[in-house]
C-alpha cells in the first residue's frame, strides 16, 4: 500500500463520527438500561416499577427509529445494537418477570413458556432484519407487520402483570396455567404470519387531524399518569380485537393491488 493510501486510511479512522449517529443510539442505549434494570426490579419484587421501566424502553424503543430517520442517522450499526437491544427488553426482561412473578409455581413448564417467549422474540427480529433486505416487496406491503412487533408482543404479554397490580394481587402464581397459556399464544402470534397494523411509515398527517391528534395523545397521557394499569389492560385489549380487521384489511389489499 502507497504513503498516500495509508494516510487516507489513518485519516478516516481518526475522523470524527456525526451526532446525528450517535444521538439515536443513546436512545436504544438507555432502552436497554431500562430493560435491563426492569430485570433487578422484579427479582427484587418490585413488579410495578418493573413493568414501567419496560413500558419505558419500549417508548424510548419508539423514538429512536424515528429519531435516526428525521436526523437521516439511520446505520447498518444502529439497525443491529436496536435489535439486540429489543431482543433483551422485550424478550429475556418480560420473560423473567414472569417466570419470579407467576411462571415458576409450575416448575420447568413454566420456565418453557418464558423460554418460548424469549426465543419467539429473537425469531421475530431476525425475520424482520432480513425482511428489509427484500427488494422484491411491494411498498403496501410497509403498511403491515409480519406478526406481532417486538415491543407489542412484549406489553401484550405483560397484560396479566396488569390485571394483577388492579387486583392488588402480590403475585400470580394462583392463575399460572392461564397466564403461561397466554405467554405461549402471544408467542406464537409473535412468529406467525399474521399480518397486524404498522404505523412507521405514517410520515406525514392530514391538517384536519392535526388538533384531534394532539388533543388525543395528551388525553393518553393524562389516562397512563392517572390511571396506568386500566389504560394499559384497555390498549391490550384493544391490540388483540384489531388483529383479525388487520388480517381482512392485508388480504383484501393483496386482492385488489395488481402484482407486477
Amino acid at each position: 500500500m502507497e504513503e498516500s493510501e495509508i494516510s487516507k486510511v489513518e485519516s478516516k479512522r481518526f475522523q470524527g463520527v456525526p451526532i446525528r449517529y450517535l444521538l439515536p443510539n443513546l436512545l436504544t442505549l438507555l432502552a436497554l438500561c431500562s430493560g435491563v434494570t426492569a430485570i433487578r426490579l422484579a427479582v427484587e419484587g418490585r413488579i410495578e416499577l418493573a413493568v414501567s421501566a419496560i413500558i419505558l424502553a419500549a417508548v424510548l424503543d419508539g423514538l429512536d427509529g424515528r429519531l435516526a430517520r428525521f436526523m437521516k442517522g439511520t446505520s447498518r450499526f444502529g439497525a443491529e445494537l436496536d435489535s439486540l437491544a429489543d431482543f433483551v427488553n422485550f424478550g429475556v426482561a418480560p420473560a423473567i418477570m414472569l417466570y419470579f412473578w407467576s411462571l415458576n409455581s409450575m416448575k420447568t413448564f413454566g420456565w418453557v413458556s418464558c423460554l418460548m417467549l424469549a426465543i419467539a422474540c429473537a425469531l421475530r427480529l431476525a425475520r424482520f432484519n432480513v425482511a428489509l433486505d427484500d427488494p422484491n416487496q411491494p411498498a403496501w406491503v410497509k403498511a403491515y407487520f409480519t406478526g406481532i412487533p417486538a415491543p407489542a408482543g412484549a406489553l401484550l404479554a405483560m397484560a396479566p402483570f396488569y390485571l394483577g397490580l388492579l387486583w392488588d394481587h402480590t403475585d400470580g402464581h394462583a392463575f399460572a396455567k392461564p397466564i403461561a397459556a397466554f405467554v405461549i399464544l402471544i408467542a406464537v402470534l409473535m412468529v406467525s404470519r399474521v399480518p397486524t397494523f404498522s404505523g412507521k411509515n405514517i410520515a406525514r398527517v392530514r391538517r384536519e387531524y392535526v388538533l384531534p391528534l394532539l388533543a388525543a395523545m395528551a388525553l393518553l397521557f393524562v389516562l397512563l399518569v392517572s390511571f396506568p394499569w386500566e389504560t394499559l389492560a384497555i390498549f391490550a385489549a384493544v391490540y388483540l380485537a384489531l388483529i383479525p380487521l388487520s388480517v381482512l384489511s392485508y388480504y383484501r389489499r393483496k386482492r385488489t393491488t395488481p402484482s407486477d
